[in-house]
Parts: structure tokens; C-alpha cells; sequence
């Protein structure tokens, strides 16, 4: 069944991040916390750590997990089901709770689990689209890309957390803030932001693909969409309350003449 927060079409749902965040987290043998933040890059809006909240049981660490080990969530319990074991999550490379999580950090939690690096592979995995179907590859050497992305030492790992309620500009003026995110639970890509429109369109959210993002200004906190404000303002509206459907998918697409992802 499914709720206002979860959109659902195809053996997968498209779900606003706000609501998973404070989901129990289950690991195969216990309770470890609850779901804090996401983590996404900035390239390609896809989640490459889900932030765990384990004060009470890791004090002093930050805990990330990939969507690799993450299950759909349940929404009648309010868990996320995470396929590692206690005595597994403790032992991955440790991080303290108010460390960001660096590039070197990235590829040497990859490399503890036998993850595939990102960007080496037509997939948002590596070579896979779904993080699901990453099954535990041999570790290479470091060699080609993922040297390549450690010499750079960029940083591109951003928070759902920090993002909301970044200033949302059109091309010709500013139409809101960012309101929440909605995320396909399959894919683990970050699809739409969900823009409270504010004084400019009171009452009314809108839904903004991120690939129609363009200008993205992380020291101004400001994201700026390639869209003019009166087609934003003619276009579909968006009501939480209802799915996101493919139905829904398709209408804003083709209002804004933009080509499908699907």
C-alpha cells in the first residue's frame, strides 16, 4: 500500500526523501539506529551513503552505508532494511560523527566491502544501474579512474539535509526554495526536488527534475534551473498528497519538452 511520501509505478516507487529520514534501520541482526541523512553526488544526483544515526550504540562515530546494502523501505513499520550485520557495519573504516566524508574515505569504504568504483561503468554503480545487483566483485588495484579520481582528491559528496532549503532560481528569477527531494528507491538517484514556491506562488509546490538543473552555486546556496519562471508557473502542479506516477512523469516532461530518463 502506498502513502502520501510514496509514489509508486513499475516494481519500484519514487518516495520523498523527508519522509524516510527517521526510519528505523535494521540491520540482519538488530536495530543500529535510524536513518539521519543522505548523501548524493553532485554530478549525477545519485546517493552514494545513507547517514545512520547510531549515538546510542556506536557513540562518537559516523556511520554511512551504501545503497548497495539497502532494502525497500517498509512503510507501514517505518524501517530500512540494511543487508550487513552489526559486527559488519562496526567494522568498516571508521569515520568520526562530525568528519565529512572525504574522496579517500569513498574509495577505501569501497575497496573494505569490494564495491565497484563510481564512473567506471556505463551504470550509476560502476558497471551497474542498480545498486542492487552489485555482488560483492574481486577488488582490483587502484589503477585507471579511480586513481585518477584519488589523485584529484574533489570533493563532490553533498548532504539531502544541507541542500533543503537552497534558494531555487529560474532563468530570470528566483522562485522559491528547495522543500524536499523525491528519490527512486531502486536506483537510489535523487529524480526531482520538490520547490516550495512561497511568496511568488503561495500555497503551491513544484517538481524540478535534476537534470534540468544547470548553474549550481554551493557557496551562495543557490540552484539555478533552466526554465523560465512563467512556464513554471503555467506548468503542472505538484500535490505531496498524490503519486508520482509515470502518468505525472510524463505530463511534466513533455510540458517542458524535456526527454525522458526512463
Amino acid at each position: 500500500m502506498c502513502r502520501a511520501g510514496c509514489f509508486e509505478f513499475g516494481g519500484f516507487m519514487l518516495r520523498s526523501v523527508k519522509e524516510i529520514v527517521g526510519y528505523v534501520l535494521a540491520a540482519s541482526d538488530g536495530e543500529i539506529g535510524r536513518c539521519d541523512d543522505f548523501l548524493f553526488d553532485d554530478r549525477d544526483w545519485g546517493v552514494r551513503f545513507m547517514v545512520a544515526k547510531t549515538s546510542k550504540w556506536l557513540p562518537g562515530r559516523k556511520v554511512v552505508v551504501s545503497p548497495a546494502f539497502l532494502d525497500e523501505p517498509d512503510w507501514a513499520s517505518r524501517r530500512l532494511p540494511v543487508h550487513l550485520t552489526k559486527q559488519q557495519i562496526e567494522d568498516s573504516p571508521p569515520l568520526d560523527e562530525h568528519a565529512p566524508v572525504s574522496r579517500a574515505y569513498e574509495i577505501e569504504y569501497r575497496r573494505h566491502y569490494s564495491l565497484p568504483p563510481y564512473g567506471v561503468g556505463p551504470g550509476g554503480f560502476g558497471a551497474y544501474p542498480w545498486p542492487a545487483e552489485v555482488v560483492n566483485p574481486v577488488p582490483e588495484p587502484l589503477v585507471g579512474a579511480e586513481a585518477e579520481i584519488q589523485e584529484k582528491k574533489e570533493e563532490h559528496l553533498r548532504s539531502v539535509e544541507e541542500v533543503i532549503g537552497y534558494i531555487v532560481a529560474a532563468t530570470d528569477r528566483d522562485i522559491g526554495q528547495v522543500n524536499d527531494f523525491i528519490v527512486d528507491d531502486q536506483a537510489w538517484a535523487l529524480r526531482y526536488l520538490v520547490v516550495d514556491t512561497g511568496n511568488w506562488l503561495p500555497g503551491r509546490k513544484v517538481l524540478v527534475a535534476t537534470p534540468w538543473l544547470g548553474l549550481i552555486d554551493w557557496a551562495e546556496q543557490r540552484l539555478h534551473v533552466e526554465l523560465d519562471a512563467e512556464s513554471i508557473r503555467n506548468g503542472p502542479e505538484f500535490d505531496p498528497t498524490e503519486p508520482v506516477n509515470r502518468r505525472y512523469e510524463i505530463e511534466i516532461h513533455d510540458y517542458y519538452g524535456r526527454p525522458y530518463y526512463w
